[in-house]
């Protein structure tokens, strides 16, 4: 296993309790990231009707806003390196609570264009800013756990944020709902402030200096390395199959098995929740030392091959749900793991870089993604978009097993 440093300047007593609030922290910053995504679409309707467009074009503004969050994530990972992670996490929460306080203000359509730019922008930090404060300020024996509270956190947002946007909207009107979540932003960015003391970056200024002094080659180095192009593709076939899983799952089992809706996106909702649970547990494992690459194969081995179940299967409805529950278990038990691999290929002094150019790999193959499963669905493939997605499971092992063998430890 990667050798992973133990954060220099935190006595050893310490530690327990620091860490609980940092993983914390932390993990509220990135649900409210993730809820802020979903802020718009549950509000869709009252916009068609106010602003009498259509939802291609609302769907317009949410491309916009995602192009926009995955160009800037490579650069704001530079920034990160550059100025520290705690005041880039601060600078963006602050630019993305603006925005969303600005949905709920807009006088027209075409005002929602720019702030959608500008949601983006705050947007792009997270990813690089989380993963360099959580590599710093946790202890090692805990650091699954850490990367494992923070995709909690994102999947939490995202839970949440449908169900009380559209609640908010009903009870008070839907410009009410996305200030009030505005508010509710502010108060975590308070927070932040409050206790930025706790949130550590990953160097000092003299690793900042070198950067601003090193020369171009030099920056973009670490991101041309084997094993970091390697993360960014393990992120990018792993795209396909969630896009597939998410966004496609109940269309794909009504054309396959005229599966009822109600019985179809139960389906979908028990993979997430397996997935949530997935990511706790695996936490755990990572910590105990278990080998990264052996838990990320076996779990996505695992998760292929009841997709697969799924792809041959007309199962009675119990059954799918279950299969499917137990395919997100396995997916969400490999994220830590998969995190640490990734810490493990970045090295010393460029995890905000790093963290930054791989995870864009997630917004690449979103995008992507879409396309050719709707292909395969347009051309009656129910069956072959299952067999899509555990291709790109099994394919990401590889990716994984790359990773691995090319990345050297850290020094300690």
């Amino acid at each position: 296993m990667t050798d992973l440093a133990l954060p220099a300047g935190q006595p050893a007593s310490s530690l327990p309790n620091r860490d609980l609030k940092v993983m914390a922290l932390i993990g509220v910053a990135h649900g409210c990231s993730h809820f802020f995504q979903l802020v718009l679409p549950p509000l869709f309707p009252y916009l068609k009707t106010e602003f009498a467009v259509s939802y291609t074009e609302l769907g317009l503004v949410m491309t916009l806003f995602y192009v926009t969050s995955g160009v800037l994530q490579t650069p704001a990972g530079f920034l990160v390196d550059r100025i520290g992670a705690r005041n880039v996490l601060i600078g963006g929460l602050a630019i993305f609570c603006t925005a969303i306080l600005l949905y709920g203000l807009v006088p027209s359509y075409w005002m929602l264009v720019p702030v959608a730019i500008v949601a983006g922008i705050g947007n792009c930090v997270f990813h690089p800013a989380d993963f360099s404060i959580l590599n710093a300020s946790v202890d090692q024996k805990r650091l699954g756990r850490a990367f494992g509270t923070h995709t909690l956190g994102g999947n939490l947002g995202w839970a949440l944020a449908p169900v009380l946007m559209a609640g908010g909207a009903a009870l008070f009107g839907w410009r009410a709902a996305p200030v009030i979540a505005a508010l509710v932003g502010y108060a975590i960015l308070a927070t932040l402030l409050l206790n930025r003391d706790l949130l550590k970056e990953d160097a000092g200024a003299a690793r900042r200096a070198a950067v601003k002094s090193g020369a171009k080659t030099e920056a973009l180095g670490p991101l041309l390395s084997l094993p970091v192009v390697m993360c960014f593709l393990y992120f990018l076939l792993l795209s396909f199959a969630l896009i597939g899983t998410q966004n496609f799952l109940p269309a794909t089992l009504a054309a396959l098995y005229e599966t009822p809706l109600t019985v179809a996106t139960t389906a979908l909702t028990g993979f997430l929740l397996g997935a949530s649970a997935g990511v706790m547990v695996g936490g755990w494992i990572a910590d105990l030392g278990v080998r990264l690459e052996t838990i990320v194969i076996g779990g996505l081995l695992g998760a292929a091959a009841l997709m697969l179940v799924v792809a041959n299967l007309d199962l009675p409805a119990a059954m799918l749900v279950a299969v499917v529950v137990g395919a997100g278990f396995l997916q969400g038990l490999t994220t830590p793991s998969r995190d640490l691999i990734v810490r493990g290929a970045a090295p010393k002094g460029a995890s905000g870089r790093v963290f930054g150019f791989v995870y864009s790999g997630l917004d690449a193959g979103s995008a992507l993604a879409p396309l050719v499963i709707g292909l395969l669905l347009d051309h009656g493939g129910a069956s072959k978009v299952l067999w899509f997605v555990a291709a790109m499971l099994a394919l990401t092992t590889l990716t994984a097993v790359a990773i691995r063998r090319r990345s050297q430890p850290q020094p300690a």
